[in-house]
């Protein structure tokens, strides 16, 4: 295997192109059960109908473990957003029909993800009154077996040379309410982005349903807790904040990011 086509880094990973395979280089202390774990999330959403790039192996190289897949020529939707800034609300609309068609399938064989927000909350920074009020919250607002992503964001969609989008990444992928899963893009964008663009994001997943927007506001404090635990300290900090203000939409509006 060549490694001299350096695609991208990421935290912990690094990944390359040989020639129609993609590469993706764990580095230590990525566990063997993870890395197994990935793999399997993407060949069980390939196998139910979903355009992802097909795993070809799993495999160590220098003694690091890898996922060998397809590679998928084309750009991603972060790109094409940053080439043709005129199009955004297309390339929102696009990824917002994408992320509605994930949640039309169900694949029970996933990891729930009721049970990974419960321990992200439990390792969170929160108190422990806060964290117990999240974890009723969630008990019950969890019901569902829609396929969430976990990651759903322009980055992890490839439009490729003929016309097809991809969605790559699937290291988060569990089965559960799919409205926790649109609340997740919806803080990403925020933190990417802008309020704005959130809004924006949102308005094109559940159109004029304004019933199913306030769901997703209810999903704020519980996905932006859990997401404090994976992320840098400065935006730990403003999703903590969010979290403890009680009014988690309302809190994010007033801050500059």
């Amino acid at each position: 295997m060549k490694l001299d086509r350096l695609i991208a880094v990421r935290t912990k990973k690094t990944i390359y192109r040989d020639g129609d395979r993609c590469i993706k280089v764990f580095q230590p202390p990525y566990s063997k059960a993870a890395i197994f774990g990935e793999a399997s999330n993407q060949v069980r959403v390939e196998e139910i109908g979903l355009k992802v790039p097909k795993v070809l192996d799993v495999t160590t190289i220098d003694g690091k473990w890898a996922i060998v897949s397809e590679y998928v020529s084309g750009k991603t939707l972060e790109q094409l957003m940053a080439e043709h800034p005129e199009n955004k609300e297309t390339y929102f609309r696009t990824l917002a029909d994408l992320q509605n068609s994930i949640h039309k399938k169900d694949c029970a064989y996933l990891y729930r993800l009721k049970d990974e927000l419960n321990n992200k909350i439990n390792v969170s920074e929160l108190d422990a009154t806060t964290r117990f009020e999240l974890h009723r919250r969630l008990e019950v607002m969890a019901k569902g077996i829609a396929i969430c992503h976990g990651d759903f964001c322009p980055s992890n969609i490839i439009l490729s040379e003929d016309g097809v989008y991809y969605t790559v990444d699937w290291t988060l992928a569990s089965y559960g309410n799919p409205l926790a899963d649109v609340a997740q893009t919806y803080i990403m964008f925020w933190l990417n982005n802008s309020y704005e663009d959130a809004e924006l994001y949102l308005t094109l997943y559940c159109g004029e349903d304004s019933a199913e927007k306030e769901e997703v506001y209810a999903w704020l404090p519980i996905i932006g807790a859990a997401m404090s635990v994976r992320r840098p300290e400065r935006e730990r900090e403003i999703l903590l904040e969010c979290v403890n203000s009680g009014d988690f939409r309302n809190h994010m509006k007033t801050i500059n990011i």
